[in-house]
């Protein structure tokens, strides 16, 4: 491997705490919205100026099905979800990322991340670029598509790359945050196994669910905080169908190397203390982005070259 250099002495070292929640949720959204409270109160106990919550942390993952009446759960931003974390936020002085199904008009709605300042003000909000349509994974009955583009929300600690679960298998989305000044990938997620996949499998999905992500760090140098949701989920249509959602929430470094990492099964609160002039060192010593042939990548606008 190749020798990181320091960057030069006198730069300033800023270091700060990030914390996740990895939970479980149920059909009552007080209860998952006490438990999502609950987890961030612990990592402000542990110093944490950032905390991301999971995706669509305030119910169940609903998407398990196609259900006109589940667009009922969603709701404007601002909006009662946002405010409560907007009020913990100021109660706590710090930043949180939290994940609303939101309502834009009738007939119109996002899966959408809302950062929450300090102060309590809305930061930002990121939409989810890309929509799956998958067994058990029906968004685009739902959601749709973003329409704010991949640009860091701005935040007292920091110029956050905010992403949503499918957008974490896309190398451009990655980039194109690092490429507009991000500081930090963050990575709301909900994903896991079918009860009746094989053990092998499991892994296998698993292994590439983190390879991925780890790579989105490498190539851009930065840090990847990525909040997963944990447990069974039955979906509402069949007896013993549903899905295991595997947990195993991480704080990866801009190298990819593993700051702090949740078990499989468990609902885990994680923090890890980053230094943020790292991202400089590791790339005077990596420049990916100097060595980029941006002249010669035309082509990747195509959906496929033939």
């Amino acid at each position: 491997m190749k020798k990181l250099l320091p960057a030069k002495a006198g730069k300033r070292n800023d270091q700060i705490i990030v914390g996740l929640v990895q939970q479980s949720c149920t059909a009552d959204r007080n209860a998952n919205m006490e438990k999502s409270a609950a987890g961030i109160r612990k990592a402000v106990s542990k110093g944490a100026e950032l905390i991301v919550l999971q995706e669509l942390h305030l119910g169940p993952y609903f998407c398990q099905t196609e259900n006109p009446a589940y667009f009922d759960l969603a709701e404007p931003i601002p909006g009662p979800a946002s405010e409560a974390f907007g009020a913990l936020a100021r109660e706590l002085s710090v930043v949180i990322v939290a994940s609303v199904f939101e309502r834009r008009t009738a007939g119109l709605y996002h899966n959408t991340a809302v950062v929450l300042e300090k102060d309590g003000s809305i930061a930002g909000r990121y939409r989810k670029m890309h929509i799956p349509d998958d067994p058990s994974y029906y968004e685009k009955y739902y959601f749709t598509p973003g329409d704010l583009g991949f640009h860091p929300i701005v935040s007292s600690v920091g110029r956050l790359g905010v992403l949503v679960c499918w957008d974490q298998w896309y190398p451009e989305a990655a980039r194109l945050m690092a490429l507009s000044g991000a500081e930090l990938l963050l990575y709301p997620t909900a994903i896991g196994w079918a009860p009746g996949e094989s053990e092998a499998e499991r892994r296998l999905m698993l292994d590439a669910w983190m390879t991925i992500q780890r790579s989105h760090a490498i190539a851009n140098g930065l840090p990847v905080i990525c909040a997963n949701r944990v447990g069974f989920e039955p979906a509402s249509e069949s007896a013993g169908s549903g899905q295991i959602f595997w947990g195993n929430s991480f704080i990866i470094g801009p190298q990819g190397e593993f700051m702090a990492k949740a078990g499989h099964d468990t609902e885990e609160v994680l923090t890890a203390q980053i230094d943020m002039t790292r991202t400089e060192v590791v790339r005077r010593n990596w420049p990916f982005l100097r060595d980029r042939r941006i002249d010669a990548y035309g082509d990747l606008l195509l959906l496929y070259r033939n």
